[in-house]
């Protein structure tokens, strides 16, 4: 308190001095002098406060014109009644109709006609939107799928994988051809038919048994049994109906040991592929000996025995499926992952693409045999070369990028690579007429030997 007494007079003192400066130099010479009245006694500078306070004072007293006047309005603004009157008389220009005199003309026939037919196609439209949602309105709840025998044959077509047969069936009749024996073609169409029965018969029971895991997959959704258009009943139905006659046309119409072989292929294909597709990769080794049995089967209709040939056409439909189905199945790892499959392209990436390219290295190998077995000529190793080098290189891109354009690739190249070699291996196959000559000569030359040997 005794300090902030001794520092009020000097203050009191400077306002007074300033003050009375004000009074007596006027406006012009305060700017020049307003610096030096801020220092006062002792260095101090004058607070906030009364430099306020000394401002306000200056701007009321010495300068009359200084103070604070009111800015005249523009006479360009107009004022909140004005232009809510604007907005009215637009508003009434808007809306106002202009009276029209009616004009009574007779309505010609054509006019007449005109609006009936607008007013028909009106209605005919307003009848299919209206039908077009309640079908959508019904394809959103469950109803009972009835089915119709114009749609039967295409049904049943798709349950037995009508492709996968014609596939099965061409490589059976590759078999039957390929046999050094003469051509029959009774026998031939007794085979093909009952191949392609029991080939039916597996796909059925196959599709029968995956129903709840082809519901999960986008490729398998649209199956007839997925969907419903067939039920269970019938399908087991279908599947004994083309199975039993199938087998039988194969052990009584060919032989028994073809009839063995098809039923032995039903069996691997439907008790022992299919359920291991969802416990192992090791399905894939099965599914491509279950692909392997046709040729045998066709070769065996022809002979009636299991040659070193029939395993040959074994060997290379068996070595050609890891190629097919790998770059297959690796497109569709989410699907297979969805529907709960074990597959190598799944689990086993690596395995997957390393397998495809040892089973096309393979193919290279099993054609030079071919001549060795005294299956075709010499011609065919040649001939095939370049197009199992082919599909190696593909294979090779497939294992080394590792990506869906390189199995695409190789997947397409399956397709036609399995036809050309087939066809290849015909047209080079030796003939039974010099099978036939070479054997003669051999059995003459073993009794010429044994002539000479005996005393």
């Amino acid at each position: 308190m005794s300090a902030a007494r001794r520092c009020s007079p000097p203050r009191a003192l400077a306002v007074g001095l300033f003050v009375w400066r004000l009074k007596n130099t006027g406006i012009r010479q305060v700017p020049c002098q307003f610096v030096q009245l801020c220092h006062v006694a002792n260095d101090r500078l004058i607070t906030f406060q009364y430099f306020n306070f000394l401002k306000r004072m200056y701007v009321t007293q010495c300068n009359k014109d200084l103070s604070q006047r009111a800015k005249p309005k523009s006479d360009s603004v107009a004022s909140p009644f004005h232009e809510l009157q604007q907005l009215d008389q637009e508003k009434k220009v808007i809306h106002k109709i202009r009276p029209i005199s009616p004009v009574h003309q007779p309505l010609s026939e054509a006019s007449i006609s005109s609006e009936l037919r607008e007013m028909k196609s009106a209605a005919q439209t307003e009848g299919s939107v209206a039908a077009v949602r309640a079908e959508a309105k019904g394809d959103r709840q469950w109803k009972e799928m009835k089915l119709r025998l114009d749609d039967l044959p295409g049904i049943l077509a798709r349950l037995s994988k009508i492709k996968l047969t014609a596939l099965v069936v061409s490589t059976a009749s590759a078999g039957f051809a390929m046999a050094p024996v003469p051509f029959d073609l009774t026998c031939f169409l007794l085979a093909s038919l009952g191949t392609g029965l029991a080939s039916c018969a597996a796909n059925s029971i196959n599709q029968f048994f995956e129903v709840p895991f082809d519901s999960n997959m986008n490729r398998t959704k649209n199956r007839p049994l997925v969907r419903g258009q067939i039920s269970p009943l019938l399908a087991v139905c279908f599947a004994a109906s083309c199975g039993v006659p199938g087998i039988a046309l194969l052990t009584l119409g060919v032989n028994p040991l073809t009839g063995a072989l098809g039923a032995f292929n039903i069996f691997l294909y439907t008790c022992c592929y299919t359920p291991m597709k969802r416990m192992s990769i090791a399905n894939t080794w099965v599914g491509a000996v279950v692909g392997a049995i046709p040729p045998v089967m066709g070769w065996t209709a022809a002979t009636g025995s299991l040659d070193a040939g029939a395993l040959l056409l074994g060997g290379i439909l068996y070595s050609w499926q890891f190629p097919h189905f790998n770059a297959l199945s690796w497109g569709l790892r989410e699907d297979y992952s969805r529907g709960g499959y074990c597959m190598m392209s799944v689990t086993h990436p690596g395995l997957c693409r390393r397998v495809a390219l040892r089973h096309c290295l393979a193919l290279i190998g099993l054609s030079t045999v071919a001549p060795v077995l005294n299956i075709t000529t010499w011609t065919f190793p040649i001939i095939s070369l370049p197009i199992n080098l082919y599909i190696s290189y593909l294979a090779f891109r497939f294992y080394r990028d590792a990506d869906r354009s390189s199995s695409r690739k190789l997947f397409f190249c399956s397709l036609w690579h399995l036809p050309m070699l087939l066809l290849v291996m015909f047209t080079c196959k030796k003939s039974f007429l010099e099978k036939e000559d070479k054997g003669d000569l051999l059995g003459e030359s073993h009794g010429r030997v044994m002539e000479i040997r005996l005393p």
